[in-house]
């Protein structure tokens, strides 16, 4: 039994394939004016071949090591549960589309909200239901599609949609009391949630007002409002997974709810035979087949880099220069930013940058609960910003887009990262002790 992977040396080795994904791709874009000349797969398979090239700093591993440790990081219970939900969505979108779920919920929409309203009301019932769920893929997976039929019906642009609602859909995974974030932070910190709650909330209601307020100006005077039938029986799939969600239901039961009640309706009001069914279904999940090894492969590459010492030489590097308590504060956000940047995953940001970002606090005693909203503040605002990372990938993969596209509109994200900068600079909250 190989033992590789148990030394913790740090390395910038490690980060050199992250480098060579971001040169890879982002230069393609800028030489050729196009993000989408690059596919993130080839550029991920890339990335990784590059990887394997490389040998952790002073030692010498066999590529049939290597492979393992991709091949184990890439099929990981975490990865392999998203590449599970990717096509569960994909299915629901698929049958949603199929039956009229989606042209009825956007008529209901568009009956019920003025045109200068529509990002906003997208906005604010993505956020209750991030905040109910905890989850931001759960959300995505129910209101992109609806985000979507908006913008084909009011000539409202996709990727300012779907930003909007992966923006909402970070909200939750920031604030709700049941998000993996929220546990990863309290924990790691000992403070309870409700106290990180307050503290969180504080720092980024400007940046919720200030995200309706611009979502208000850019939805007027583009809406076409000249259709307004809808079935509420075909919505029951839309209500159905909202509901389940609310609840607290695990989102693959989630799913699995509107798929099948969706099915039934379909089935009922002859929209599809059985048969037919059958290929709705499959059309889905093969609209979520790139999206879903790409997950694979992302995770098969931070387990390399990992393995390298790429994600500790940033644990090292970040902290070496803290002097201050606010240089402390800026360093733990700089430190979990760059993790999920790295890791694609704001939860594993977290559990790997809180016990550093604990140190860092005793040290310059800072409230611990002002540390567990730094480290979800900025971890679920980079996640917000990063055209690889899951929520993005899902979001495209409905829209058909590519992820590049959405990223400028990732509004609430953006606004995350300035207003948590701005409560670091000005000592906001003052916490009482």
């Amino acid at each position: 039994m190989s033992k590789i992977g148990t030394d913790k040396k740090s390395s910038f080795k490690g980060l050199l394939p992250l480098i060579f994904f971001l040169l890879l791709f982002m230069g393609t874009g800028i030489i050729t004016g196009n993000f989408t000349n690059m596919p993130l797969l080839l550029a991920f398979i890339l990335a990784s071949a590059f990887a394997l090239l490389l040998d952790k700093e002073g030692s010498k591993t066999s590529l049939s090591d290597k492979i393992d440790i991709f091949s184990k990081s890439g099929g990981d219970s975490t990865i392999i549960l998203m590449v599970v939900i990717f096509l569960l969505a994909g299915a629901f979108y698929s049958i949603a589309d199929a039956m009229g779920a989606v042209s009825s919920m956007v008529n209901l929409g568009l009956s019920i909200l003025p045109a200068n309203m529509l990002l906003p009301g997208l906005f604010m019932v993505g956020c209750i239901l991030s905040f109910s769920m905890g989850t931001s893929m759960g959300t995505i997976t129910a209101l992109a599609p609806i985000g979507v039929g908006i913008a084909q019906q009011t000539g409202l642009s996709l990727p300012l949609v779907l930003g909007t609602v992966i923006g909402s859909a970070l909200f939750g995974d920031n604030l709700s009391f049941i998000s993996d974030t929220t546990i990863a932070a309290t924990r790691t910190q000992g403070v309870e949630l409700r106290d990180k709650f307050k503290s969180n909330g504080l720092i980024v209601l400007p940046a919720v007002v200030t995200t309706l307020v611009i979502l208000t100006f850019l939805s007027g005077g583009n809406a076409n409002l000249e259709t307004y039938e809808y079935s509420i029986v075909r919505i029951v799939p839309y209500f159905a997974i909202i509901i389940s969600a609310l609840i607290g239901l695990n989102v693959m039961v989630v799913l699995g709810i509107g798929i099948g009640s969706g099915a039934l309706i379909g089935l009922f009001m002859g929209d599809f035979t059985v048969v037919e069914l059958f290929g709705v279904l499959q059309r889905g999940m093969g609209w979520m087949e790139d999206l879903a090894i790409i997950s694979v492969v992302v995770g098969g590459l931070v387990g390399l880099m990992n393995y390298y010492g790429g994600i500790n030489y940033l644990l090292e590097k970040v902290t070496s220069k803290v002097k201050t308590a606010k240089g402390a504060q800026l360093g733990i956000a700089a430190l979990v930013s760059l993790i999920d940047i790295a890791t694609t995953n704001n939860t594993i940001s977290i559990i790997t940058a809180g016990p550093l970002a604990k140190d860092l606090s005793k040290e310059y005693d800072i409230d611990p609960r002002r540390t567990a909203s730094i480290l979800d503040i900025f971890s679920s605002a980079f996640q917000g910003i990063i055209p690889y990372g899951g929520q993005f990938l899902l979001a495209a993969g409905i829209g058909q887009i590519s992820p590049v596209e959405i990223v400028p509109y990732s509004i609430y994200s953006f606004l995350m990262i300035v207003f948590g900068l701005a409560a670091i600079m000005f000592n906001f909250p003052r916490m009482k002790k």
